[in-house]
Order: C-alpha cells, then sequence, then structure tokens
C-alpha cells in the first residue's frame, strides 16, 4: 500500500489540508457571486445596489488568498409628495432644495436648505459668451431659464452642513436635478436619501408650507411661455370677429379693403 495514503502520515495530512483550503476559496467565492447576484435589484420607488471589495487572507500555508465581502452601499428612495410630507413630519427627513436660485425664489418649501446643483455661469471667456448670448435670446427668453454651469461645490456644501448619517429629501422642479444630486450624494457616503418623483410641479396647492410669489408647481414657468395662452386669446378673439364681419357685413368689409393703401 502507498505509504501517502495511510492515515496519519505526514502527506496525508498535508494532501487533506490542501483540499480543505481549496474547498473553502471555492465556496467563499461561490457564496459571494450568489449574494451579489441576489441583492442587486431596481425597483420604481427605490434602488439599491451592492460592492464587492476584496481583501487578503492568510492561509495555512503562508500565502494570500483573495476573499470577497459582501457590503450594501445605499439606497435612494423615490416618493410621491404625500409620502414626502410623511418623511418630513414623522421620520425628521430635512428638505433639501437643489434648484437654481431664480427657480428658489419664485417659491419654496417653508424652512428648507438651499444648495443648487447648478449655478449661474457668469464666466466671459469667448465661448461662454457666445453659449449665454444664444441661450438668452432662445431658452432664457421663451422659458425665463438662467444660463447655468454645473455647482463644484455642491458636495462639499453639503457636508458643511449635514453628516453622512442624515435623513435627506432632495426637491426641485422636474424631477431630474434632485436624482443627479442623489446619486452624488449616495458617491459621497450619504445613506439616507429620498426623492420627490416628478419634482415640485406635480405637487398640488397646500401639501406644503411654502414661500414666494407663486405656487410650488408654477415656479418653474417663466418667460414669454407664461403670456402665451394670453397671446393666444386675444388674437383668436381679433380672427374670429374678423370672420364674423367680413360674413354679414360683406359691403363694408369691402370698402373697407379699398381704402387699406396698395403698393
Amino acid at each position: 500500500m502507498d505509504p501517502s495514503r495511510q492515515p496519519g502520515t505526514a502527506v496525508a495530512i498535508r494532501r487533506e489540508r490542501e483540499w480543505e483550503d481549496s474547498t473553502t476559496l471555492r465556496e467563499m467565492t461561490g457564496i459571494s457571486c450568489c449574494c451579489s447576484f441576489t441583492l442587486s435589484a431596481r425597483s420604481n420607488l427605490a434602488t439599491s445596489w451592492s460592492v464587492l471589495g476584496t481583501h487578503q487572507v492568510q492561509t495555512l500555508k503562508g500565502s494570500r488568498l483573495p476573499r470577497r465581502n459582501l457590503v450594501i452601499k445605499a439606497e435612494v428612495k423615490f416618493v410621491n409628495s404625500e409620502e414626502a410630507k410623511k418623511l418630513i413630519a414623522v421620520e425628521g427627513f430635512a428638505v433639501l432644495d437643489v434648484r437654481d436660485r431664480i427657480q428658489f425664489e419664485r417659491a419654496h418649501i417653508k424652512d428648507c436648505y438651499h444648495i443648487p446643483l447648478f449655478i449661474e455661469n457668469e464666466d466671459n471667456d469667448l465661448g461662454t459668451i457666445i453659449k449665454r448670448t444664444v441661450h438668452n435670446n432662445f431658452a432664457g427668453l421663451f422659458f425665463g431659464l438662467p444660463f447655468t454651469k454645473a455647482n463644484p461645490e455642491f458636495v462639499q456644501s453639503v457636508r458643511s452642513q449635514f453628516s453622512p448619517e442624515s435623513k435627506l429629501l432632495l426637491v426641485c422642479q422636474e424631477g431630474l436635478r434632485s436624482a443627479s444630486a442623489a446619486y452624488k450624494l449616495e458617491e459621497a457616503g450619504y445613506q439616507n436619501i429620498a426623492c420627490v418623483t416628478s419634482g415640485l410641479q406635480s405637487v398640488t396647492t397646500g401639501t406644503f408650507d411654502s414661500v414666494g410669489s407663486t405656487e410650488l408647481k408654477d415656479a418653474g414657468k417663466a418667460g414669454l411661455i407664461t403670456i402665451q395662452g394670453k397671446i393666444s386669446a386675444v388674437l383668436g378673439t381679433v380672427l374670429i370677429c374678423a370672420f364674423l364681419f367680413v360674413t354679414f357685413f360683406p359691403d363694408q368689409a369691402e370698402k373697407l379693403f379699398q381704402l387699406a393703401p396698395t403698393s
């Protein structure tokens, strides 16, 4: 009989230890991969994901083998206006408004904090001047949108007022900027974050105590678009009156046309 196969010999003990080490490594790797696949999930109300970190473990033979640990990183909640109101009143969430200065001044939730994700771009290089001029004559003129750029100190400003354990309800006008801000804060270590789905434009009047010259849902409306309805109503009335006049008083209408100057 082969001596290496006899139980209790040095060779047999060494082989058993090597087999146990390799089996343990395969089990650790399989468990980590399985857990990572199971816990990685997305839904309409919340999004969570996991991160695998690699560490070194000392084995019996003196070599280092990789071990993967599963860590839950963060979760962002997306809620409607009524659920957001409960988060503030019951769970103690602080409201963080990430809109630009102009929309914030038009209307904002009472006692909220204001740290804009985008700030007005006042740079004076040639490229910025051209872009600002084009913007102000189109989007700025018709929709009242300021020419902005990303706030490079957004995360630092939040850190100066809130700890990573703080409960923050992020709000903006349409829901896009708050989602982007939530991603940045999640990367910075904040784990109790919620956003209002579709932003303040979906908030009904009276849901929150507000401060400003207009309703929260109308804070994003500015520029010519705010008077477009009135202009359309006036033009429509003039055209209808002209049509009725020509239809019922054709002789008088013809005389008026003859009085019109011709080139």
